[in-house]
């Protein structure tokens, strides 16, 4: 027990000092350059308690459950007993790793916070005409793909370089067809899948992965499955907007035929 409260102690502390140049800046500009007081202080000190509090219980959960969790779940798929001890260096082995790593890929972006956020406003702004969970499920399905082909990349041991210069390839033929509305947010989407819920886990795996499978190198080949989750889910959503685009253009030519008819 002891331990947790000195771990959690630390942590704070260095919490503390990563938090206090952002209130630093804040108090600069708010005092010296627009030179008015701190509107509520009083609100804006227990907001910032609460956010010190909330970032710390979060790194110590990273460290005490999340990180763990995601290198023992390698380490078990990977085990001889699951993958076969005379197949370890196929990557047709490691099917139930590329399962977990795409069901683990969507279930934590559909929690995501950020892209929840996201997703509501894109809905607001558009005015209903981005479904706030056909959004959700594209970047989720993007995400999802993206993990799976980050695992095959460290199973199989292809130069990463080779998968992201095709993926943002892809992403520039797409963006000069996909529909003007969804570009910008497409490629934002991709940028919020990388936060609280997902990089933690996703990070924790492919270590764990580069560490368990032979020949694989956790600093050479542990790192670069964020970067499938940030590529992917572009295609994904601009392949949304396109479809419907290609959907709704289907069915005007429809009613058009029905109207000459």
């Amino acid at each position: 027990m002891m331990d947790h409260l000195a771990h959690f102690w630390h942590v704070l502390l260095a919490t503390g000092l990563d938090v206090l140049p952002i209130v630093l800046i804040i108090v600069v500009f708010q005092v010296g350059v627009l030179r008015r007081p701190l509107p509520h202080l009083r609100r804006q000190l227990i907001g910032f308690s609460y956010v010190l509090l909330g970032l710390t219980f979060f790194l110590v959960g990273l460290d005490e459950a999340l990180f763990p969790l995601g290198e023992i779940m390698a380490q078990q798929l990977t085990a001889p007993s699951v993958i076969g001890a005379n197949t370890a260096n196929s990557w047709t082995a490691y099917l139930w790793v590329y399962v977990f790593a795409a069901t683990i890929g969507f279930a934590t972006t559909v929690a995501e916070p950020a892209l929840i956020a996201v997703s509501i406003k894109a809905h607001e702004v558009s005015g209903g005409a981005i479904n706030v969970w056909g959004l959700r499920m594209a970047v989720a399905i993007g995400v999802a793909i993206g993990i799976a082909l980050g695992v095959f990349r460290i199973v199989s041991g292809i130069p990463l370089q080779y998968f992201i210069i095709s993926g943002y390839i892809l992403v520039v033929i797409q963006t000069a067809y996909a529909p003007r509305s969804i570009i910008a947010l497409a490629y934002d989407s991709g940028g919020v899948t990388t936060s609280t819920v997902t990089v933690p886990l996703v990070t924790a795996l492919g270590l764990g992965l580069a560490s368990n499978v032979p020949g694989r190198s956790p600093m050479l080949d542990g790192f670069g499955l964020i970067a499938f989750a940030s590529l992917i889910p572009i295609i994904t959503v601009m392949g949304y907007a396109q479809l419907g685009q290609w959907r709704a253009h289907r069915k005007a030519r429809q009613s058009d035929k029905l109207t000459g008819e």
